[in-house]
């Protein structure tokens, strides 16, 4: 065995995805960001099972953090999508908190050089709404942020399906042999 091995590159790989996963799921958490929230906890879950598969020499765990790549990149594409306002999409739903709440990105008001006010509220607003925060002077835009994250999970996802694919191939010849 070599050095670094595939199935080494991969344990490597899998703790990146998993520290990349856990920084977004915070801030996930800190936006009230709902649907994101509950995608980056299944994703933890699988590449821990994933982790697990390759250290303990079992395939079909591998298999299934395979499989749950190739659903992560397609979820990723389609938050791309979200937040760059592609196919009739709009940053400004409701559809990553579920609908049950007006909270945004955290990094639309906490993104970096970001000045953040509070506006006075008018007559006939309501005092919970989002819109009474002023926001500028901010060095890149929230949804450039959310898509550089999901480029990164896109990247690291798409790396790992390849290294999962060796290693699994790898583990089916010794198991012939």
């Amino acid at each position: 065995m070599g050095c670094c091995t595939g199935r080494c590159s991969l344990i490597c790989l899998c703790a990146l995805q998993l520290l990349s996963a856990l920084e977004r799921q915070i801030f996930d958490f800190l936006g009230f960001q709902w649907a994101p929230i509950l995608g980056n906890f299944l994703h933890i879950i699988v590449v821990i099972l994933g982790l697990f598969g390759t250290i303990q020499y079992r395939p079909r765990y591998i298999m299934v953090y395979t499989v749950w790549t190739a659903l992560w990149v397609t979820w990723n594409v389609f938050i791309i999508c979200f937040y760059l306002e592609v196919g009739g999409l709009s940053k400004d739903t409701d559809l990553m908190t579920f609908n049950i709440s007006v909270h945004r990105s955290w990094w639309r008001e906490h993104g970096p050089g970001c000045v953040r006010r509070v506006l006075p509220p008018s007559a006939h607003g309501m005092m919970d709404d989002y819109t009474y925060v002023s926001v500028t002077g901010c060095i890149v835009d929230f949804q450039y942020l959310e898509v550089i994250h999901s480029a990164v999970q896109i990247l690291l996802s798409l790396v790992g399906f390849v290294y999962a694919c060796y290693v699994i191939s790898i583990s089916m010849e010794e198991e012939d042999t």
